[in-house]
């Protein structure tokens, strides 16, 4: 339990915390998707994952507002003893409420991995059978490029990728096969 905190007991966490089940499902294809960078880039999976599966876990306590989203996750996670590096991880994601810029692959990599996740969803609700396993690595560059598509998603932040250094093409098809492994989790 490097990182201070077993999955068991993040997973009851967010249980907890959060009631929507999509806002769920993205905590899981955040995981997937920064535990395949972690392994992808040698770097450690379960602190890696694990900012992932924790990084929206205020995200209803705070109702969403980006000032100060993240402020209570750090809290929370602090107060549980869980590893520092995660918790700033965590924090940077959203820097509108850290106050300070991303600074390190780890920051980076879990910004544009729960980002990037957002787009492959909207891209498979768009196909006609709803499945991740029809996605193609071009279509969710294809819709990249589309601004109106998933407006909501912020392009530049997936771009964040290639500061890890990972290139835009690479990351959509590591983050897409990492959440077809968990495709029954997401209902995808």
């Amino acid at each position: 339990m490097a990182a201070g905190i077993s999955r068991d007991e993040a997973l009851s966490l967010l249980e907890q915390n959060i009631k929507n089940p999509n806002m769920i499902k993205h905590c899981l294809a955040s995981e997937a998707v920064l535990d395949a960078l972690a392994a992808h880039l040698g770097e450690d999976r379960e602190k890696w994952a694990m900012a992932g599966l924790l990084h929206d876990l205020d995200i209803e306590i705070t109702n969403a507002d980006l000032s100060v989203h993240g402020r209570e996750t750090s809290r929370i996670l602090t107060e549980m003893g869980v590893d520092p590096e995660i918790i700033e991880a965590i924090g940077l994601h959203n820097e509108k409420s850290a106050g300070t810029k991303r600074y390190k692959p780890f920051h980076h990599a879990l910004a544009a991995g729960e980002t990037i996740t957002g787009l492959i969803i909207a891209t498979t609700l768009v196909y006609p059978d709803k499945k991740l396993a029809s996605v193609k690595p071009k279509s969710i560059l294809k819709r990249m490029k589309e601004k109106a598509f998933a407006a909501s998603v912020d392009r530049d932040i997936i771009r964040e990728c290639e500061q890890i250094p990972i290139p835009l093409n690479e990351f959509a098809m590591i983050s897409l096969e990492a959440m077809r492994s968990i495709h029954a989790d997401l209902g995808l």
